[in-house]
């Protein structure tokens, strides 16, 4: 009984310390906290905005700025969806070049239209171009 009341009498304290950190002066009243002003941490969103990126990833081919909107598009915060994004593990040209197959397996393509094609994606120049040679153009 005693361990369970030093346990939660722990987690009192560390959900304390990361609530008092989550509330700007802007918002805070003296002695007053409502959850309407508390920020939620980033630890369980990043990670689920990251397992979410994996996902993604697994289906379909995405450039960094691609998914990280499409992580945006999903309620997750600019900086979690970047992060997500980021740490995803994604190889950018390999994916560049999976967008690039995907494409041509639907529609014709020039060389210059699959480049211009995957900067509208959201791929840098350098990897649009290693996508449009990496499937044939």
């Amino acid at each position: 009984m005693k361990r369970l009341i030093a346990t939660i009498a722990l987690a009192a304290g560390v959900l304390t310390v990361l609530l008092a950190g989550a509330v700007t002066s802007a918002h805070a009243t003296p002695g007053t906290v409502t959850a309407a002003y508390i920020k939620p941490t980033n630890g369980i969103t990043r990670a689920n905005a990251l397992r979410m990126a994996r996902e993604y990833l697994s289906s379909e081919a995405f450039s960094l700025k691609g998914l990280i909107h499409q992580l945006k598009f999903e309620g997750f915060s600019k900086s979690d969806a970047t992060y997500g994004a980021s740490h995803s593990g994604a190889n950018w040209m390999k994916q560049a070049v999976r967008m690039a197959k995907d494409y041509l397996r639907s529609e014709p393509f020039s060389r210059s239209g699959m480049i211009h094609q995957l900067e509208f994606e959201g791929f840098t120049h350098a990897q649009a171009v290693h996508g449009a040679r990496g499937a044939g153009l």
